[in-house]
């Protein structure tokens, strides 16, 4: 194996990680639809509190740092409330 291949790796698994991430993006353009039809407050911060364990213990039980993991969540948690706030307002993103 050569640093090419194990880079070719590398970047399907990048590939696989952006498409999650896409999906997941995704989900929460529904979820903000359903807000919004459902007078549901945008903000709920006892699901962020929740996500954010999850992705703890994740790391805990995988070897992961914790506050890479917190960190990470707080960028991708950050940016779907920002979709949410604009599929709620019923803006463009």
């Amino acid at each position: 194996m050569t640093i090419e291949d194990l880079r070719a790796e590398l970047d399907a698994i990048d590939r696989q990680f952006l498409e999650v991430l896409r999906v997941r993006i995704e989900k929460c353009v529904e979820i903000g639809h359903f807000k919004r039809e459902h007078g549901v407050p945008m903000m709920q911060p006892q699901r962020i509190g929740v996500v954010q364990e999850r992705a703890a213990r994740y790391g805990a039980e995988h070897g992961i740092s914790q506050e890479f993991l917190r960190d990470l969540y707080d960028l991708i948690i950050d940016e779907t409330c920002r979709v949410e706030d604009v599929v709620i307002a019923g803006r463009s993103s």
